[in-house]
């Protein structure tokens, strides 16, 4: 059975619905997971989602910060929202959906970005960065309850040399110093999750999936980074048939400085 779910940071929920929209009608994933929707929940243009068939809505938002959202054709159960850092802001949602024979837990995730200065003794948005990694390990690939699991979002870290558009002239900003890269992989590999995107697109190949709203011509630049992750259990490896960046979407009226990732499985 063909399954699909996209991840999208929207940098605004409201401002940005026709793009979501459009993406919705064109390339209809079964779920799709946003963050940074800068949106109070009772705000939030659920209607037109439902009429564009995404009847099943679960939402952790908050006025002009943050935000996570996942939509779906398929009922969404045992939603979940978890804290981090003793901070109230609204960066984690958990859904459960059947899919063929399998029943997925979806983390919807948007990691803080950090600030610009890397070091967490003069920098408290640094701080908070990392603090909200080393919680994030209680987040498991498999918890025995027999659910396969995704953790998909912007996860505000790109990993590897090839996530950004030059690993020597980066290690010293935020996003890609080491002890960000090392702290994710360790936190991925310990959790027992698969770089779903990087299973199906080889280590050696760039990609990214953001770009910078600074850069006068962003496509001629191509200064990009991988921000934005899909990871699975391992028995979902198996099931995973195509990964897809929506690279143009950069590029459309308005847009978003993240781009769509969709994931496309068949399972049983």
């Amino acid at each position: 059975m063909p399954f699909s779910v996209a991840t999208w940071n929207i940098n605004s929920v409201r401002l940005r619905l026709p793009l979501v929209l459009q993406f919705l009608r064109d390339y209809q994933p079964d779920v799709l997971c946003l963050q940074e929707t800068k949106c109070p929940d009772d705000l939030f243009p659920r209607e037109a989602f439902h009429m564009a068939g995404y009847e099943h809505i679960e939402i952790s938002g908050q006025k002009g910060y943050h935000g996570v959202a996942t939509l779906s054709r398929r009922p969404l159960t045992e939603p979940a929202r978890v804290g981090f850092c003793d901070i109230a802001d609204c960066r984690h949602l958990s859904t459960v959906v059947n899919a063929g024979t399998k029943r997925l837990r979806i983390h919807n995730f948007y990691v803080p970005a950090g600030g610009d200065e890397p070091d967490p003794e003069i920098n408290a948005k640094f701080r908070h960065k990392l603090g909200f990694l080393d919680e994030m390990k209680a987040m498991n690939a498999v918890y025995g309850d027999g659910h396969a699991s995704l953790l998909v979002g912007d996860l505000n870290i790109a990993p590897l040399e090839t996530d950004v558009w030059s690993h020597k002239q980066l290690l010293k900003v935020v996003s890609h110093t080491p002890i960000e890269t090392e702290g994710l992989e360790k936190l991925r590999k310990d959790g027992g999750w698969s770089d779903l995107m990087r299973h199906h697109i080889p280590p050696s190949e760039k990609i990214y999936t953001w770009w910078s709203y600074r850069a006068a011509d962003w496509a001629a630049a191509d200064r990009g980074r991988r921000l934005d992750h899909i990871w699975g259990s391992p028995d979902l490896e198996t099931d995973l048939t195509d990964i897809t960046i929506l690279r143009e979407a950069r590029g459309w009226e308005r847009p978003s400085d993240h781009v769509p990732v969709i994931a496309r499985f068949n399972l049983d």
